[in-house]
């Protein structure tokens, strides 16, 4: 039996996926609880978080994949992630992770891209990235990936 739960956020949902959001240290910007799903306790306590982001160039992100440090190990960020992927059929989904996690990603059958493979967005940050980035380790380097 799951010790967990996946559903849609609710508007008092939100300070707990930002904060949870911030303690993982991932990207901030464009959280809207109404994109959200989230994984619940049994006991009520929010374990994981992920969304569907939308961008100006018509670009779908999947994004916020986030799970606190206590509850990993146990299929959340999965859970969330085939929740999220099914809710969305539209393809293609991009997203943006750390190198370190190619691997995992390629589980959702999600593949690197090429710059020039890119929509103007995720060229706009991968560009940006590159100029931050000079000096990051490999693993810790920014990486878009698609799903078709």
């Amino acid at each position: 039996m799951a010790e967990f739960t996946i559903r849609p956020a609710v508007r008092d949902d939100f300070s707990e996926i930002r904060s949870l959001i911030n303690t993982v240290h991932i990207n901030p910007t464009g959280l809207d609880w109404r994109r959200f799903l989230v994984a619940i306790s049994l006991q009520k306590e929010l374990l994981g978080c992920g969304q569907i982001k939308y961008h100006a160039d018509g670009s779908r992100e999947l994004a916020s994949i986030a799970v606190c440090e206590r509850a990993r190990g146990k299929g959340i960020a999965r859970a969330v992630i085939m929740d999220l992927l099914e809710k969305e059929r539209t393809r293609p989904i991009y997203l943006m992770c750390r190198a370190r996690l190619e691997l995992f990603y390629a589980k959702f059958e999600f593949r690197i891209v090429t710059m020039e493979a890119m929509p103007p967005y995720f060229r706009r940050i991968s560009r940006i990235a590159q100029l931050l980035n000079l000096n990051t380790l490999a693993e810790d380097r920014l990486i878009v990936m698609r799903l078709d």
